[in-house]
């Protein structure tokens, strides 16, 4: 596993990181791993070099992020970087959801709680928050940083002019400031190369995409997505536009790429976001350790800039999707 600086933090981090959407309780979603199961693979990926992990209180109702302390709680903590997430209902406390200061301050106690932790080392905000002006977040979380209770600060997907006026804030109320985004970003999904992905590398801003596979879409031949539990029960992965515009063409030219290198359409897909040099990180959500290890493989795969072209060239616009 090699590493890399996350944007201008001088942190270290593996080149995927761990998501952990999957890890907590399948009474959650059908897909989603119970302990046991989710404890070997979060073990293996540790094995292999991954040093960062991503999760969220929303993720199993907390239940991921308890799974995820109780792990790393074998381990030497400081080997870790730790990231997780507020923004969406917590239950039905209406004041558990959102970004206020009051909805800050106590999910973030409740998630360093089931983490088993004293400090987050990224905290990031889910979602943008309509209904919150964004200095109160941002005084939040920059309390919380100056507290102990978290090192850095991430934001995930928005508007690109969103981001902007949230750093313009920081550095204009001399608060803490952003040093990540997670958005939506994969190869039949590249509508964040307009304005958000030149506003990071101009600010130097760490990327970490999520959904680097679409959800499994480019795991498979398309009329394959749902083979697999997830495929058949993930109502989200249909609500993207993965089979718009160029999507079922790239699909095929992903496969087509995988059968010449005699490696997995996973493996390319992955491997064709690593080799965007505004992208940080991809989080790697996977349930199998099979899945974990061959994206760990597709670090090491490279792809000449006709494959680069090859698989771009069907992209066509789609509509934006991930938080509207």
């Amino acid at each position: 596993m090699e590493y890399t600086t996350f944007g201008r933090t001088g942190v270290e981090v593996s080149e995927l990181c761990l998501g952990c959407m999957s890890f907590g309780t399948s009474e959650w979603r059908d897909w989603v791993l119970d302990e046991e199961e989710s404890r070997e693979i979060i073990e293996r990926a540790i094995d292999l070099g991954i040093n960062f992990f991503d999760t969220a209180n929303m993720y199993s109702e907390g239940e991921s992020e308890r799974v995820l302390g109780n792990v790393l709680d074998d381990y030497d903590r400081d080997e870790h970087v730790v990231a997780s997430k507020v923004y969406h209902p917590m239950g039905d406390d209406p004041n558990a959801s959102g970004l206020s200061r009051k909805s800050i301050e106590q999910e973030l106690e409740n998630s360093l709680d089931r983490l088993g932790m004293d400090t987050v080392d990224l905290y990031q905000i889910h979602r943008w928050d309509d209904q919150t002006p964004i200095e109160q977040t941002l005084s939040a979380l920059d309390d919380a940083v100056r507290r102990g209770e978290v090192r850095y600060l991430g934001a995930s997907s928005m508007w690109a002019h969103q981001f902007a006026d949230a750093l313009a804030a920081s550095e204009r109320e001399g608060l803490e400031a952003f040093v990540s985004m997670q958005n939506h970003y994969n190869a039949v999904y590249r509508e964040e190369e307009r304005e958000m992905l030149p506003l990071c590398e101009k600010e130097g801003i760490a990327v970490m995409p999520w959904s680097p596979l679409a959800r499994g879409y480019l795991t498979r031949p398309h009329e394959d997505v749902r083979a697999t539990t997830r495929g058949q029960s993930e109502e989200y992965l249909y609500e993207h536009p993965y089979r718009e515009g160029g999507g079922p063409e790239i699909n095929e030219r992903v496969r087509e790429l995988a059968a010449e290198r005699g490696v997995k359409m996973a493996q390319i897909a992955l491997a064709w976001l690593l080799h965007k040099d505004w992208v940080t990180t991809p989080i790697v959500g996977t349930t199998s350790v099979e899945h974990l290890e061959d994206a760990v493989e597709a670090t090491e795969l490279k792809l000449s800039e006709s494959d680069m072209e090859y698989l771009e060239e069907p992209y066509e616009p789609v509509r934006v999707s991930g938080h509207v």
